[in-house]
């Protein structure tokens, strides 16, 4: 795959295992409205996910509408999707079960799409 960072190609937020994807997201919680906003990559070469939601971020509230948006978006359960750090972080990494090919197409239309 190419990476031309110029033309906005190939920034990739995620990583393909044997039967989940680990995804990295940046959430923004308080925001006017539930979205995902492409990838991006951070001035130390961190590449995540942008996505925010409108939960305010006390007892898991943002956490749980960041699944629930995901799900949505990727037509997966939310069952699927689990945290592996960052809970109580702004950048968090998310493991999300199922067949990594089908997975990564999914992830790339939505990256795809926000752009």
């Amino acid at each position: 795959m190419d990476d031309d960072r110029a033309g906005g190609a190939a920034i990739i937020p995620y990583s393909a295992f044997a039967d989940h994807v680990r995804l990295t997201v940046r959430l923004t919680p308080n925001a006017s409205r539930d979205g995902v906003d492409g990838a991006e990559q951070s001035a130390d070469g961190d590449i995540f996910l942008k996505a925010r939601v409108t939960a305010v971020p006390e007892d898991g509230k943002a956490n749980k509408a960041l699944i629930q948006l995901l799900a949505k978006a990727l037509r997966v359960p939310k069952s699927s999707i689990s945290f592996v750090s960052g809970e109580t972080a702004r950048k968090k990494i998310l493991r999300i079960e199922g067949e990594p090919e089908d997975l990564i197409s999914k992830l790339e239309a939505l990256i795809t799409s926000a752009r």
